[in-house]
């Protein structure tokens, strides 16, 4: 199959043999449309090297077995890769996917990068490799409830006028960036060192204008906050030395960030002195003083940021591990900046508050649209509503249409049953899929990110302990029925902030969310899978078969185990 150029099935007329595989083959395919993925043609999807499959084998095989996949059949996905088709249950799953799975004495940066070019495994990012990627929207959401909850936290108001936004950024996720901000009726100014980046921006309506003149571009903010326009602009730069520049003028922005790349060293900041065309020369001539010159770049930026803090600003870490690389980078203090979760919006989780998104199989914007009505008229929650409106007027597809909102526990199970209704009604062309991600409250453990600062009486030297995840996919998605199920760990490009994630995938109408049993486990009995190897997807890929036999089973003990032994030195 060409990757270059690719599209999601459109319409209600099946090309698998159920909904539920249908929803995993136009998603992994809209994750790698031209105008979704970073570079489809290599697989990559977002975030640095955020992949939907392993390679281009890889992907053709998991079409073929999505197309040739029985309703009561589970595919087994293993970093990106087809390893197995088992008979199962109708009410199981149909896909299980194990991304980046490593004991832990070789869970380290290098180890895994040597792994992934051997073609041993794939990072995944978060929804990348689970299919359910859909475009900067999915990221828009977090970023506007960011900034709305800095708006009442920081300004006492439920919005930012007469205020600026400094960050960097306007790649996949950073895009997000200046159309949250104009959400939130403030003005931006974000600086990124890629040309093809904002010219994206500009074309997908998240950004208003750009300039490469800094003077220009502090003139046309001034006149935005003057005229009360919310003007986004972007800023064709490097990050370091416009933030230093802004210093040196003692020049402070109200609110200050960063959404580079800066988790991925090889590949995700350009230092200070190069462009976009000559940094990557650089990293392949001299890849060890590249790394040295990109830790140079990111402690400029960082320092610059701490002294935005220090001088009133409200400067924040959105997630990317700007601080982390700082700190390696000699500036002690990185951490002195905050973290988004914790400073922000632990709040939202507090309150079982997390990303619900769907997405319209139909291609059919109308559907979306129908649904964003549906919503206005019938939850009474003023928050979600006006966002929904705000998306409605703002947001532009890219890919299959669809819709991402934070919703509260409650609400979400309301808004699924809603759809549900649409889709058997007949009121929407074809069924919807129904996800939910890694930025939820109990999905995730990341030290840096959304567990950061929590103090529930279990954590383990700041969520060194990740057993309340797994804990959330046993007994939460699996008794939701999940059409498609992940696991998921990427802490390769975030050397000290390992993350484990899973995220829920299902399918309106056709409730097949179950996980499923290759081989039976006898009734009542204690079932352990010990993952003593280095790569462990498959043992875990088999432990979610077989809990399913567990939970229907009424067994009473169930448990997925890391032999780190050979890590701790515990004989």
């Amino acid at each position: 199959m060409d990757h270059k150029n690719i599209h999601a099935p459109h319409g209600n007329i099946l090309n698998t043999k159920g909904w539920s595989q249908e929803a995993a083959l136009r998603l992994i395919i809209n994750n790698l449309d031209p105008m979704v993925a970073k570079d489809p043609e290599n697989l990559i999807v977002y975030g640095g090297k955020g992949k939907a499959a392993r390679n281009s084998k890889a992907f053709d095989k998991i079409i073929e077995s999505l197309k040739e996949l029985e309703n009561d059949e589970t595919l087994l996905i293993q970093s990106g890769k087809s390893v197995g088709i088992f008979r199962t249950t109708r009410e199981s799953p149909r896909v299980l996917i194990v991304n980046a799975q490593i004991v832990p004495r070789w869970a380290t940066h290098d180890i895994f990068w040597d792994l992934e070019a051997r073609g041993l495994t794939m990072f995944g990012q978060m929804t990348a490799g689970s299919w359910i990627y859909i475009g900067t929207q999915g990221v828009l959401q977090v970023t506007y409830e960011t900034l709305n909850a800095l708006a009442r936290k920081i300004y006492h108001s439920d919005n930012l006028d007469g205020k600026w936004f400094l960050s960097a950024g306007l790649g996949e996720m950073g895009g997000a960036q200046t159309l949250a901000a104009k959400m939130n009726r403030c003005t931006s100014i974000i600086v990124e060192i890629d040309i093809e980046k904002i010219r994206r921006r500009l074309r997908d309506k998240y950004l208003d204008t750009y300039t490469d003149s800094l003077d220009e571009a502090l003139k046309l903010k001034d006149e935005s906050i003057k005229n009360g326009k919310h003007l986004s602009i972007g800023l064709l730069g490097n990050a370091a030395t416009v933030y230093n520049e802004l210093v040196n003028r003692n020049i402070i922005p109200d609110i200050v960030s960063d959404q580079t790349a800066a988790h991925d060293i090889n590949l995700g900041y350009v230092p200070e002195g190069y462009d976009i065309k000559s940094f990557q020369k650089f990293r392949e001539d001299n890849p060890e003083e590249f790394k040295r010159r990109v830790y140079e770049s990111i402690v400029r930026e960082v320092n610059a940021m701490i002294y935005f803090k220090n001088h009133g600003a409200a400067v924040f870490d959105y997630g990317n591990d700007i601080r982390t690389r700082a700190l390696e980078g000699g500036l002690k203090n990185a951490f002195d900046i905050d973290g988004y979760v914790p400073a922000y919006i632990r709040d939202l989780f507090a309150i079982g508050s997390g990303p619900f998104r769907w997405v319209a199989l139909s291609g059919n914007p109308d559907d979306i649209y129908k649904i964003d009505d549906a919503i206005i008229k019938n939850i009474d929650d003023r928050h979600l509503t006006d966002w929904i409106k705000l998306a409605k007027e703002y947001v532009h597809f890219q890919g299959l249409p669809a819709r991402i909102c934070y919703a509260p526990y409650g609400e979400r199970e309301r808004i699924g049953l809603m759809i549900n209704d649409m889709v058997k009604n007949g009121d929407l062309e074809a069924p919807v899929a129904i996800g939910r991600d890694h930025h939820d409250t109990g999905s995730v453990a990341s030290p840096y990110r959304e567990t950061e600062a929590m103090k529930d009486g279990i954590i383990i030297n700041n969520q060194a302990a990740a057993a309340k995840d797994l804990y959330n996919k046993i007994i939460g998605n699996y008794i939701q029925e999940g059409s498609l199920q992940r696991i998921n760990n990427p802490p390769f490009d975030n050397a000290s902030d390992t993350n484990l994630a899973n995220e829920m995938n299902a399918i309106a109408v056709y409730s097949n969310y179950m996980p499923s049993t290759a081989k039976p486990v006898p009734p009542n009995v204690n079932y352990t899978v010990i993952a003593d190897n280095t790569i462990v997807e498959e043992q875990i890929g088999i432990w979610l078969a077989n809990s399913y036999n567990n939970y229907m089973s009424n067994n009473t003990f169930i448990n997925v185990e890391t032999d780190v032994s050979s890590h701790y030195g515990i004989s």
